[in-house]
């Protein structure tokens, strides 16, 4: 789930489908995810430039931002925020040159999670909307099986669904993917 409001019971949702694991890739009000406490399906996630970076722990997920995590046979890793656009400092961004620092040394995952796409997949050249150029080395370098992101707006005639064999999983509102 990504970037609006699921308008639905994200808890009752995953149950119902028997969602194994729920990802959340950011810019959610807190109020949105709150029905995801009281589900024990696991949750990981990683905050969007618009959140206040404050829900995770209260809604018991995983904020997986610089972090790895196991499970199943996957090894799971994730990235916040996006491309420095304007100065605020409660906003989560990074200029380009940050971005690269952290990726670069990022260890290799099978599943990487982004709340912003990689530099030329997805994105917008307009800074508010463009990718890391960072994260697409990261997948040129580590070849990660999938990566997940949301923050832009592919339409379906231009949206980029795999790159340099990494499968790319593009999220609005949820989408319920199989591994």
């Amino acid at each position: 789930m990504a970037d609006t409001n699921p308008n639905t019971d994200l808890s009752q949702l995953a149950e119902n489908e028997k969602v194994d694991l729920i990802i959340s890739l950011g810019d959610f009000e807190r109020s949105m995810l709150l029905s995801l406490a009281k589900t024990n399906i696991p949750k990981i996630g990683v905050y969007g430039n618009h959140d206040a970076g404050e829900y995770m722990n209260e809604i018991g997920m995983l904020n997986l931002h610089m972090h790895t995590w196991s499970y199943g046979n996957y090894t799971f890793g994730g990235f916040q925020g996006c491309v420095r656009y304007k100065e605020n400092p409660q906003a989560i961004m990074y200029t380009q040159e940050e971005a690269d620092r952290m990726f670069a040394v990022f260890p290799p995952v099978d599943i990487f999670i982004s709340h912003c796409p990689p530099r030329g997949i997805n994105d917008e050249e307009e800074i508010a909307h463009q990718g890391f150029d960072g994260l697409k080395s990261y997948i040129d370098r580590c070849h990660p099986k999938v990566l997940l992101h949301g923050h832009t707006y592919p339409t379906e005639e231009n949206m980029v669904r795999d790159y340099n064999g990494t499968r790319i999983e593009y999220v609005f509102g949820y989408k319920i993917i199989e591994i």
